[in-house]
């Protein structure tokens, strides 16, 4: 294990070196990142403050549901960038995965420590400008079992959107392409969960909640930081059960992604 994180560390050292060594260009593209979430959230802000709020929810408290998931799809996305499926797909059709196959290293290290996208740290920042603002303007009563819980979510989230990249990313070795439907749950169900989920039509919801149970992950446990009442009746476990969900999805996803390199023909190329 030692020997897996020492290559995994020295990979991404190489990956932080290679994309620092032109500063003003990296600067300039972590600048164009981060103005992107500014867009978006202003265009939501302006729409918001037009109407007063959403469903019952004001733009502070959407702007606690919309920072946690920017901060945790960024920040995966970042780290797990090497299993985009179609930048992975791409890799596997060239050939190259074959050649990691063939070094004595850990492969799924390999495939974390192969990309690095450091200009999601943009993002990241402004989804934690966000979060604080969100934090400042709404009325939360903290309680020792709350900030403990907190990071909780968040880590959580970070593994439920890192467990649908593995599952995207191990598809394509029996795939062209990548599966057009991994990119609405990663991309799109980012979105998705960025507002309350009392917005979306029942089929939708009813999808996001028996069969891909994100619903658990940001909604729930925001109605327990912000002491909401629960439009759906859930039991009152519903709020804790994020971190079964998200690391259940990636532990999932890794013996997925096992069977995968298993049963995984070269491509020949």
């Amino acid at each position: 294990m030692r020997h897996t994180l020492d290559i995994y560390r020295r990979l991404i050292g190489i990956q932080i070196r290679s994309q620092l060594q032109y500063r003003a260009s990296f600067l300039l593209d972590l600048i164009a990142t981060a103005l992107t979430v500014v867009v978006e959230f202003g265009s939501v802000a302006l729409v918001i403050q037009r109407f007063g709020d959403l469903q019952g929810w004001r733009l502070p408290e959407i702007a606690f549901l919309y920072g946690m998931v920017e901060i945790a799809f960024n920040f995966m996305d970042m780290l797990f960038s090497g299993f985009d499926p179609p930048r992975f797909g791409l890799t596997v059709r060239q050939g190259s995965f074959d050649q990691l196959l063939l070094r004595p290293i850990n492969i799924t290290a390999q495939v974390m420590g192969s990309r690095l996208v450091l200009r999601r740290l943009g993002r990241v920042a402004f989804g934690l400008a966000i979060f604080a603002y969100a934090l400042s303007l709404n009325d939360i009563t903290w309680t020792v079992p709350k900030l403990l819980y907190l990071p909780v979510v968040i880590a959580s989230l970070v593994a439920f959107f890192g467990g649908l990249f593995v599952i995207g990313g191990t598809i394509t070795f029996w795939t062209v392409d990548s599966i057009e439907v991994l990119n609405m749950l990663t991309y799109g169900g980012g979105f998705t969960m960025s507002y309350p989920m009392t917005i979306y039509p029942n089929w939708l919801r009813r999808f996001f909640t028996y069969i891909v149970p994100a619903i658990f992950l940001n909604f729930y446990p925001a109605l327990y930081f912000l002491d909401k009442p629960d439009p759906f009746n859930f039991p009152a476990i519903a709020p804790f059960v994020s971190p079964l969900v998200g690391f259940g999805l990636l532990w999932l996803s890794l013996r997925v992604w096992r069977f995968g390199i298993q049963h995984y023909q070269s491509t020949g190329s």
